[in-house]
């Protein structure tokens, strides 16, 4: 086991200088080698510090049956924390290691130097400790089944927030925007009752104020803010949510464009070191599994490192007219990966690299279920790129927005989708509605949809209806 370990230290140091040789630029990083049972741990709960929910039990327990019966495998995890860690699977032998080095120090350049990661906090593992903490004092004053049913109900919105802005300049949306006046004036006899201040009122500034002023898209900070029936601790747990997932959202935008910038360069890296015969060769067999083409899915190591090499090969070797139309010199191409790592998301990564003859070599298509069957609907080289980039638009979840939080003044909830072609699913929006009441204690109204027609579905505390 020592001599393990020395040859794995010996392997960072290596790959460590190497990769400061190619002008990666990364966090401290610290690497710690944990059984299986951890790291799927830390893989369904994302983080090693979060607090404990069943879902994240459910997620695990997937998991680590998938591991068991070699279905799937975590190679490592990597934190986006400064200091960075990198847990690495116990039992990997010493060229996955190797491998999965010098990925999760491609991974630690991205997140330091991606722009959607800049607001990012590096303290995160404390943050969320703290959070754990605080949730488990709230289950021993209220009850664990209290706390339960409550964080069911926020998990299930816990995606419809506002995401952090890359340019550090963000915004709050905050509760009414504006400054209007009172949103309930009406004449009763009690009228006089608000000048006996002696101020007069403005007829002309009273007026109705819609709450929110205009569509809010971070649904869990309205109803945190505006909610009549949360006390103080389930605002809490809602701001230490959001706080959460706003740290996660850049890592969800991101899927694609890291880790293909990750494979990119773990395999620059692996070429680059000296290895025994052996170890190249199974190099070669591990790289080839994590770069297999999918069926039914994209695999973003393989699409993401894929369009890195494309780029770098266009922007050293532009056509003439390439260099006619834009002005490239030629050997430009890693400068520009490294331009490209800094400044873009999955979304744009896509629509701007993903290119025909790279939609054409690695055989993308859309398809969608006709009948009992999967059929391929469309191979159109920009068709499919803007599909792609669709299907990534928002990190793949609805755009629901907050459009009057004093409904028909009753107090209630009317929700919006943005329909942009992809229709909810009705079930799965069913379940979520009393979820959603829940934390608002009204009714709760959501407008969709259906088969190109408006249709409004509310949850009244009792029943969905829709009209």
């Amino acid at each position: 086991m020592q001599q393990e370990f020395k040859e794995l230290s010996r392997a960072i140091e290596v790959i460590y200088e190497r990769a400061q040789e190619f002008g990666l630029d990364f966090f401290p990083m610290r690497f710690e080698l944990v059984p299986a049972d951890v790291i799927y741990a830390f893989g369904a709960y994302g983080m090693p510090t979060r607090f404990a929910h069943w879902t994240f039990g459910k997620h695990f327990y997937k998991m680590k049956l998938q591991y068991d019966y070699n279905l799937s495998r975590i190679y490592e995890m990597v934190i986006n924390s400064n200091p960075c860690y990198a847990f690495l699977l116990e039992g990997n032998d010493l060229i996955q290691n190797k491998m999965v080095i010098a990925h999760a120090f491609a991974h630690s350049d991205f997140f330091k130097n991606n722009c959607y990661f800049r607001s990012t906090s590096e303290r995160m593992l404390e943050s969320m400790a703290a959070h754990a903490a605080r949730i488990r004092e709230y289950e021993s004053k209220y009850g664990r089944h209290e706390v339960e049913i409550f964080l069911d109900a926020a998990l299930a919105i816990r995606e419809h927030i506002e995401p952090p802005s890359f340019l550090g300049n963000d915004v709050e949306d905050q509760a009414g925007g504006e400054e209007l006046q009172a949103s309930r004036v009406s004449a009763t006899p009690y009228e006089d009752l608000w000048t006996l201040d002696g101020k007069q009122r403005d007829p002309a500034k009273i007026r109705i104020r819609k709450i929110p002023p205009r569509p809010q898209k971070d649904l869990l900070a309205f109803i945190s803010e505006h909610s009549p029936e949360l006390e103080s601790w389930q605002q809490d747990i809602l701001a230490m949510l959001r706080e959460e997932m706003r740290y996660f959202w850049p890592q969800l935008a991101t899927k694609i464009i890291n880790e293909g910038w990750a494979t990119y360069w773990h395999t620059k890296i692996m070429r680059d070191i000296d290895l025994t015969e052996t170890e190249t060769v199974e190099f070669a067999r591990l790289n080839a599994d994590v770069l297999q083409p999918h069926k039914m899915q994209l695999n973003p190591y393989y699409i993401g490192s894929k369009i890195f090499a494309d780029i770098e090969r266009r922007w050293d070797n532009p056509t003439a007219e390439e260099r006619a139309r834009y002005g490239r010199q030629g050997g430009e191409g890693r400068a520009k990966i490294f331009e490209v790592r800094s400044c873009e998301n999955d979304v744009s990564f896509l629509r701007n690299y993903l290119s025909r003859e790279l939609v054409e070599e690695l055989d993308l298509y859309l398809y969608q279920k006709v009948g009992s069957e999967w059929v391929v609907v469309e191979k159109d080289w920009e068709k499919v790129r803007d599909g792609l980039v669709n299907l990534f638009s928002n990190c793949g979840y609805p755009y629901i927005v907050v459009e009057d939080g004093d409904y028909q003044r009753r107090g209630e909830l009317y929700l919006r989708h943005n329909y942009e072609g992809l229709e909810l699913d009705v079930e799965y929006l069913e379940k979520t509605l009393p979820h959603v009441y829940l934390l608002w204690g009204r009714p709760v109204h959501l407008e969709i949809v259906v088969e190109g027609k408006n249709v409004v579905f509310c949850y009244d505390g009792k029943k969905n209806s829709r009209r």
